[in-house]
């Protein structure tokens, strides 16, 4: 990763210097080890700050939305920093009109994909880690008084082992080689769905029973761009703003159903929970039927119509016939 971080800085200052951009988005090193922080880059100067490593989970796209743009006459376009999740959720967005092709300069990166946190708590327990090196397959933590050589992936997060789009679908410049497709990557969640519908509502039920209601979730999600969420509202109020069980399945119900033909499965939004709420299965699930009926799988081409945005009479029907 150090040949790809010298390649890309050396990316950004070229774009910078040639007044190509005047704003680039991208990562830098965290204030903790293993955490990685969006930057935004806008002086040549602060170019060696950019990183690019298994440690760059969250999902850039999320600064791209209409809401955050600067409204100013002759703005040069906005140079990002994209893996292959990234990217796709930058397709959506032009999609759905939340950006102009011709406003970004997508600079792709290869992903190998990113650490989950707590699967790394898990394997070295309580140990406070303060630093760490990726070499090949392996990612070796050190603190005080231990040293662990990790597997990196038992280590990644779910997201990026079933990820089978690791380099963003579109870009303008990309840095380093692309990652090898594994077309026979996929979700499974068939231990889930092979149970009852009470045992996967008991299922579920358990599992979001964990939720706060602190809305992290969509807060990470690149997706979740509308200027007033509908949990905000209050005329009218849809439902209560408690951590009440049935309020809550409502929320992330609600939620996924917004998401349908959109969702890339990022995990941005189980990365970013802090009680380690499992959003992956509602997420995948809704992924799959939009893939079964309308042949469509979101983040893939900036021509195509969103099933949602759009009508066929051929489409299946079963639930209202």
């Amino acid at each position: 990763m150090e040949n790809i971080e010298k390649q890309l800085r050396e990316t950004v200052k070229k774009l910078l210097k040639e007044k190509k951009v005047d704003l680039v988005i991208g990562y830098s090193k965290g204030t903790l080890p293993l955490h990685s922080t969006p930057v935004f880059i806008t002086h040549e100067k602060d170019v060696d700050n950019l990183i690019f490593d298994a440690t760059c989970g969250n999902n850039l796209a999320k600064y791209l939305g209409k809401s955050r743009k600067p409204k100013t006459k002759n703005r040069k376009p906005i140079g990002i920093i994209v893996k292959g999740c990234d990217g796709r959720s930058i397709v959506q967005h032009i999609v759905e009109n939340q950006i102009k092709r011709e406003e970004i300069i997508i600079i792709g990166v290869p992903c190998d994909g990113v650490i989950d946190t707590r699967k790394l708590e898990e394997k070295v327990g309580r140990k406070e880690v303060l630093k760490y090196q990726v070499e090949g397959e392996k990612i070796i933590v050190e603190g005080k008084d231990f040293k662990n050589s990790l597997k990196k992936k038992e280590i990644l997060s779910d997201s990026c082992l079933m990820c089978k789009y690791p380099n963003p679908p579109v870009y303008d410049i990309f840095v380093g080689e692309p990652v090898p497709v594994n077309e026979n990557r996929k979700p499974n969640t068939d231990n889930l769905e092979s149970l009852s519908p009470d045992k996967r509502w008991e299922y579920f039920e358990k599992e979001i029973s964990k939720c706060i209601r602190c809305y992290a979730c969509r807060n990470a999600c690149p997706l979740c761009y509308c200027e007033e969420c509908f949990v905000d509202q209050s005329g009218p109020q849809w439902f209560g703003k408690s951590p009440d069980l049935s309020d809550t399945m409502i929320f992330h119900i609600v939620r996924t159903l917004h998401t349908a033909g959109r969702c890339v499965s990022c995990g941005a939004c189980t990365r970013a929970c802090p009680t380690g709420v499992n959003l992956a299965p509602l997420g995948i699930r809704m992924e799959k039927e939009i893939k079964d009926r309308f042949g469509y799988t979101a983040g893939l081409d900036t021509e195509a119509t969103p099933p949602m945005a759009d009508w066929n009479e051929n489409d299946k029907q079963e639930f209202i016939m």
